[in-house]
């Protein structure tokens, strides 16, 4: 596949994109809103500007530290962030409001990145992690708009699936970056693999260990009137189809688990779902966003956004969703750098190094299916000295990978 056959079949699938938009707004109405916005409609930005793209809440997070750091470095720039989801963008809003601008990404047709760009006139745009998008990349070369790939990762799917289908497209796009910042070496030697410079590819390692993660005490204190004296289980991040496994599994254990389950779903629309789920399990269920919630319950829904942190901060355990299902994983270091014992299962693709690191310095624990994860949360839970073990294993892992936020911004400063 070239870049031509590439755009072409991105306009045809364009109205059907546009409809997936509002199909997803039946459940999230923000996806309806703004929709120029993706298309390219955009204000001017008369302003210099730095572009930092963020897909949702998890790169969001990840690159608030370099955010910071960006603003703080360069104060004669603004600094855009764009999102692809709202709940990313509503992120960005809490935590930043009026600091910062913010728009939808665009499609990537060349067309409306073309009027995107002319509407922004960056002096740098700051791509993150997996995102790859040959019209933009290629667009932003043409206007002389250097682009870098920070936080690049590249897993040996990922490698086998672009070899395979799009060898010269990607390797094209790959070119036109002006640098590569990867993770780690394993994802800098697939990028080269793929056919990208040598000399633009350095390995900063993984600006999500330069988080400085707090949580927000009120959020904290009125979590913990909830919770009572019980222990508690969190459960994040988690997708269709893990909910049923947890709460299969738990029937079948749940009166030699003394704890409260916090379940934390990865998307809002489905907090409705996984209430259901838990009712029609003849479970109690409380929801976070409930003014009186039940507190002899024996779950809670994290149906609250931006309060992740919290929920961290009240575990005793915690899970990490999306490695029950095919989803890959999220991120487990800001359990890490709260000193968590941490627990994920067999689908950890998007996060392989990490979870290997983990699991290598005793702070971790992998499961193959969620049985296996109840019986490992019970025996946690009765050894506290394991507990605490676990947690200062991982918060010492994570501490000793600190630095590639400072590496990074020294190549942005030289970039502009």
């Amino acid at each position: 596949m070239n870049r031509t056959l590439y755009s072409l079949v991105g306009y045809l699938l364009l109205p059907i994109l546009i409809i997936r938009l509002f199909v997803k707004s039946i459940k999230a109405p923000s996806y309806r809103k703004r929709v120029s916005e993706r298309l390219g409609l955009i204000q001017k930005i008369s302003t210099p500007t730095i572009w930092v793209h963020c897909v949702s809440v998890g790169e969001f997070r990840a690159a608030i530290t370099l955010i910071d750091t960006l603003i703080k470095q360069h104060p004669q720039h603004k600094i855009l962030v764009t999102t692809t989801t709202p709940t990313g963008s509503n992120a960005l809003k809490q935590y930043y409001g009026e600091q910062v601008l913010h728009h939808y990404f665009p499609f990537d047709l060349s067309l409306i990145v073309k009027r995107y760009i002319k509407r922004i006139n960056p002096d740098l745009c700051i791509l993150m992690e997996t995102e790859i998008w040959p019209n933009l990349i290629h667009a932003l070369k043409q206007h002389n708009i250097p682009s870098i790939l920070i936080n690049a990762r590249l897993s040996a799917r990922s490698l086998e699936k672009y070899q395979k289908y799009a060898p010269t497209l990607i390797r094209k796009t790959l070119n036109d970056l002006s640098l590569i910042a990867t993770q780690n070496q394993n994802s800098a030697a697939r990028f080269i693999q793929l056919g990208a410079p040598k000399s633009q590819v350095v390995n900063t390692g993984n600006i999500k260990f330069d988080l400085n993660p707090i949580a927000n005490s009120t959020i904290t204190a009125e979590l913990k009137q909830i919770i009572g004296q019980r222990k508690v289980v969190a459960f994040a991040s988690t997708h269709a189809g893990e909910e049923l496994q947890i709460i299969n599994s738990y029937l079948k254990v749940q009166a030699r688990i003394d704890a409260l389950l916090v379940i934390i779903p990865r998307h809002p629309e489905r907090f409705n779902e996984v209430e259901k789920l838990a009712k029609n399990a003849s479970l109690t269920i409380a929801r976070r966003s409930n003014t009186k919630p039940n507190t002899a319950a024996q779950i809670l829904l994290g149906d609250s956004m931006g309060e992740m942190l919290s929920y961290f901060s009240i575990s005793d355990v915690v899970f990490m969703g999306g490695s029950l299902n095919q989803t890959g994983g999220h991120n487990m270091l800001e359990p890490a750098a709260l000193s968590k014992p941490i627990i994920f299962g067999p689908s950890v693709f998007n996060f392989a190094e990490i979870s290997s690191d983990l699991l290598n310095n005793q702070g971790a624990i992998q499961v193959q299916n969620a049985d296996e994860l109840l019986t490992q949360i019970i025996h946690l839970l009765g050894t506290p000295e394991q507990l605490n073990e676990l947690g200062s294993n991982a918060k010492q892992y994570f501490d000793s990978q600190q630095g590639a936020v400072k590496k990074i911004a020294k190549l942005v400063e030289s970039i502009i």
